[in-house]
């Protein structure tokens, strides 16, 4: 069984709720334009009594000429004038004379409210005396003891003075078919958008593709440009989780590539040692030199690898503290100043004194370490590096530079890049993990930094990064 659309429910909703209070405001004000045109008569009728009423007390006297003679000086057509005792006894009336074979008029609703409240009506009633229909209005004039009551027959001509107006009828069926219409509009428009979304979520759930020509365009409101935006950010998300996922089969390709160069050595030198026992002692120190040399590379290339999966899954969990880099470069400097030497180099350390940031000092050093150790091995003999640090506002900038051979322009952008080596073969030879630079970066985003490398002007690399303090 087809579900009807929520926007079909939601525009019979609302219009059912629109229409119930369209009847209902029309049945009152067709209601309210009645009473109102029943009342402004009632008030001219009573207007009628009270004067009848006054010029019968003028004259001193309630005789039947005097009132016979009021009603024709004020004539209206068909009026019909009577006169009530308290009793109930017409004494006046000017159509009917026999006024003995008239019947009590206590009875009348609208003598017995006129006695009662001082004034009366009854819209339409019937009169046993003229057979006819009358709308009736009464005034009670306690102190003459006397009910003036004015009638007026009930006829097609006063009906249609009493019918309401159905000029605003016609006004309001054209404002409701004019809301309708716009309402259905509105809601067609919410039950595309959705729709849309409906689809959007179906495929989302079934993995299907989503650059379909029905999720392509919506209607341009608010709703639209919503829906529009959760499409374009689910896609986003999506195509950064297929980046992300082809990065870590990446990453684990090159992680076992990498593992297995230092594993195999180890097993090859192994293997030859167990296979000749009778091998000079000379020879076997100089395989297990060999397997102590790649088992180093092995833990150091481990060690970046828990650092890089630190920097990736629990940034947050870092300890922070102030760290002294002034302190930590110098420290360097004297651990590589055996290499430095052997090297033919020179370290230039310019950094002022108390050069302090607040950070993870393990992290801080690998910083600082890695680039060192990067430019020992790839700057070439007899070059220098060189440090420095500029205060600012908010931070420490840095420019770590060599005067050496340099990269290649094209490889600059992916220097950062885990496992990437402009010339792996010397890369491999010379020790490097490969992940020393992508640390580097990590470690500097990871402090509200940023870093760039660039090649110097007079050879070499240059690399500028900043801390925060």
């Amino acid at each position: 069984m087809k579900r009807t659309s929520i926007g079909t429910r939601l525009y019979i909703t609302v219009l059912s709720i629109f229409l119930i209070f369209a009847v209902a405001f029309i049945i009152f004000q067709h209601s309210r334009e009645k009473e109102y045109k029943i009342g402004m008569l009632n008030i001219r009728l009573q207007d009628y009594n009270t004067n009848l009423m006054e010029d019968i007390i003028h004259n001193g006297e309630r005789s039947e000429n005097i009132i016979d003679s009021y009603v024709a000086n004020h004539r209206i057509e068909g009026l019909r004038v009577t006169l009530i005792d308290t009793l109930g006894n017409v004494v006046y009336d000017n159509i009917y004379k026999d006024y003995a074979s008239m019947e009590n008029h206590l009875s009348r609703d609208e003598v017995a409210e006129a006695i009662k409240n001082g004034t009366g009506t009854d819209i339409s009633r019937h009169s046993s005396t003229t057979d006819q229909v009358y709308f009736y209005s009464a005034t009670f004039f306690p102190k003459n003891g006397i009910v003036v009551r004015s009638a007026l027959p009930y006829d097609d001509s006063l009906a249609q003075t009493l019918k309401a107006d159905s000029n605003y009828l016609w006004f309001s069926l054209i404002a409701i078919l004019l809301l309708i219409l716009a309402l259905y509009r509105f809601v067609a428009r919410l039950g595309d958008n959705i729709n849309k979304l409906r689809i959007f979520a179906s495929r989302a759930d079934h993995n299907e593709s989503l650059d379909t020509e029905d999720l392509v365009e919506f209607p341009g409101d608010e709703l639209g440009e919503i829906a529009e935006r959760i499409i374009k950010i689910y896609k986003r998300l999506q195509k950064t989780k297929e980046e992300q996922n082809i990065l870590k089969r990446q990453l684990t390709q090159n992680i076992s590539h990498e593992l297995k160069t230092p594993v195999a050595s180890i097993q090859g030198y192994l293997e030859t040692i167990l296979e000749n026992p009778d091998m000079n002692e000379t020879t076997k120190k100089q395989f297990l030199q060999r397997c102590y040399a790649q088992a180093q590379r092995l833990a150091s290339l481990l060690a970046d690898i828990s650092t890089l999966n630190r920097l990736d899954d629990a940034p947050n969990l870092a300890t922070f503290e102030t760290v002294d880099i002034s302190k930590m470069v110098a420290d360097i400097a004297k651990e590589t100043a055996l290499q430095i030497y052997e090297h033919k180099m020179k370290f230039e350390n310019l950094l002022p004194e108390n050069v302090v940031v607040r950070g993870n000092h393990s992290l801080l050093y690998s910083i600082f370490r890695n680039l060192t150790d990067n430019a020992i091995a790839y700057a070439g003999e007899g070059t220098t590096i060189t440090l420095s640090a500029t205060e600012e506002t908010n931070c420490w900038h840095f420019v770590f530079s060599d005067n050496g051979v340099g990269v290649p322009h094209e490889h600059l952008p992916r220097l950062f890049e885990r496992f990437y080596r402009v010339d792996k073969g010397r890369s491999r030879k010379m020790g490097g993990t490969g992940l020393g630079l992508a640390i580097v970066k990590n470690t500097v985003l990871l402090h509200g930094g940023t870093i760039s490398v660039s090649n110097n002007m007079t050879g070499g690399l240059v690399f500028n990064f900043s801390l925060k303090k």
